[in-house]
């Protein structure tokens, strides 16, 4: 028997819902719009932080180091996460130098057993972490062809790898608690491909497909889970992985000092912004670029020159 086609009051019905469903979403759209630009201008006010435990990786030294006490100063418990115990200590006593409340682990992040028994020690001994700061990284400098098989597995393994057996771990618990914010280092090398960093601008573009696909994730979640994501971009930071850093315009594109990098990230944590990259218009100006030809988007980026050298 040949199918039943709707009759005219059914499709009617249907275009009318249609249209209505065009209508909402674009008025949503427009408001949503509208309030991004507001914030631009009048930012959320900062979140209180003083009850929450920070965890950080890679703590030790540079951008973790400055996270760690930055954090610390504001009043929240700090939990150090580093493969060097005498680094991670250091910081540690820094931090309770300056009557601060810290707590510090020795961890490889690229043991997902390891990160899992070091968590449930964290929760009996300091309580659930409800901020989560993935920013241990390393960064070989060299062309791809000279780059080893070691070093690219262990780019992988740091810089993506230790995200996902981190947030299978530490994210169960803020689900239930119904409260967590995950912070994610990029890079500005997860925006652009840039030489010398072929597999490091692959595990920072990594980084940021995890962060977008895992807030999609926790968006259609019916359970609605009170989560908020937060993935960083920033330039070269004078931490010492940019060892042969260059540049043509040093006062535009000066190296980020630690301290600095440290405060925008919790700046933008405690802000609930989704995206912060440091400086701030580096999301812009790559949003803008992209709208153009490869090949113009080059001339600019041949004018800026500004990139590292191999450390070979």
């Amino acid at each position: 028997m040949p199918q039943e086609q709707p009759n005219a009051g059914v499709k009617m019905y249907n275009l009318i819902i249609l249209l209505v469903d065009v209508v909402v979403m674009l008025v949503r759209w427009i408001f949503y719009t509208l309030e991004s630009i507001y914030l631009l201008v009048v930012p959320r006010t900062p979140e209180d932080v003083s009850k929450d435990v920070v965890l950080v990786t890679g703590a030790g030294h540079g951008i973790g180091r400055c996270l760690a006490q930055q954090y610390a100063q504001l009043g929240a418990t700090v939990v150090c996460l580093d493969i060097n115990e005498k680094m991670n200590q250091e910081t540690v006593s820094l931090i309770k130098g300056q009557r601060g409340n810290a707590f510090g682990y020795v961890c490889d992040v690229t043991n997902r057993q390891q990160i899992i028994d070091t968590a449930k020690t964290i929760k009996e001994q300091v309580g659930v972490v409800t901020i989560l700061i993935n920013n241990a990284g390393i960064m070989p400098t060299h062309p791809l062809l000279l780059q080893t098989e070691g070093e690219i597995r262990k780019t992988f393994e740091i810089n993506v790898l230790a995200h996902f057996w981190m947030l299978q771990t530490y994210l169960p618990d803020m689900i239930q608690k119904n409260r967590g914010h995950i912070v994610a280092l990029s890079s500005i090398a997860g925006l652009v491909g840039l030489n010398n960093l072929v597999p490091y601008c692959g595990s920072k573009y990594a980084v940021r497909g995890i962060m977008e696909a895992l807030f999609e994730e926790i968006r259609q979640d019916p359970r609605k889970p009170q989560i908020f994501l937060t993935s960083v971009y920033p330039y070269m930071v004078d931490t010492g992985l940019c060892k042969k850093p260059h540049m043509r315009f040093q006062n535009l594109m000066r190296l980020v000092k630690p301290e600095e990098a440290a405060a925008a990230i919790i700046e933008g944590q405690r802000r609930r912004q989704e995206d912060v990259s440091i400086p701030k218009y580096l999301l812009y100006l790559n949003t803008f670029v992209r709208m153009f030809p490869l090949k113009a988007a080059n001339l600019l980026r041949d004018f800026l020159d500004s990139g590292v050298e191999s450390d070979l």
